[in-house]
């Protein structure tokens, strides 16, 4: 059985998802409503995506779920990014988010590269 909990990709990807649900616990759910239950799905999505692509067998498989998880992590940026365009989320906690998201990116792709499609 694989561990996917070992794999660093998945931590930093946890991290994210924490950070993620702190920063919506602060915002005012009026303006924020929305995007939080779409951030937060993404998030989840980035690390759910990473486990359970760690469980398949074939390469290609392998491959399909990290593009998805890759997805979902350029979805979160965007929605980040709307938060700090409309001055919703302070802006500290939504860099860092954003930080921590483009370095899953760049792990997810370097990954990827490494896989067979």
């Amino acid at each position: 059985m694989k561990n996917f909990k070992k794999l660093l990709i998945w931590q930093k990807s946890m991290d994210i998802t924490d950070l993620v649900f702190d920063m919506y616990e602060e915002l005012p759910w009026q303006k924020v409503s929305d995007l939080k239950g779409q951030s937060t799905r993404a998030a989840v999505s980035i690390v759910s995506n990473i486990a359970e692509g760690n469980s398949r067998r074939s390469e290609k498989d392998k491959h399909r779920f990290m593009e998805m998880s890759l997805g979902s992590a350029f979805e979160l940026e965007t929605q980040t990014l709307v938060l700090l365009r409309r001055k919703w989320a302070p802006k500290k906690e939504a860099e860092q988010i954003l930080l921590a998201v483009e370095e899953v990116q760049k792990m997810l792709q370097s990954f990827m590269s490494m896989l067979q499609p």
